[in-house]
């Protein structure tokens, strides 16, 4: 969004997501939202409110996400269209990427 936004290409971009049945934003508030991020965002959610689906994939739970989005107005507004109409699935145990690992604890190889 922002390189589209830098390059005039924004309208362009946002008619192209608005195309698409779901949007899956992966790591979900990893970096704090600054206010101009939460507005387009806030904007986009708009869009597809009840429309199209989104899949938010994150490592804080659902109780930290207002903090980690610097404007309180905005993120009770985000959090409003997220919250209220979706399903939540709570993941639990070792990371696969752990867990699959070829490298044991001691940082050698498993044998084959």
């Amino acid at each position: 969004m922002k390189f589209a936004k830098a390059d005039g290409s924004f309208p362009k971009f946002r008619k192209h997501l608005a195309a698409f049945d779901l949007l899956i934003f992966d790591e979900w508030l990893r970096d704090p939202l600054t206010p101009n991020d939460a507005r387009e965002i806030l904007d986009l959610l708009d869009d597809r409110f009840r429309q199209a689906s989104c899949l938010f994939a994150s490592q804080f739970p659902i109780k930290d996400w207002h903090q980690k989005i610097q404007d309180s107005t905005l993120a009770d507004a985000i959090l409003d269209r997220i919250v209220h109409d979706s399903l939540k699935l709570t993941l639990k145990g070792e990371s696969m990427r752990k867990l699959t690992s070829q490298l044991n604890a001691q940082g050698k190889e498993e044998p084959s």
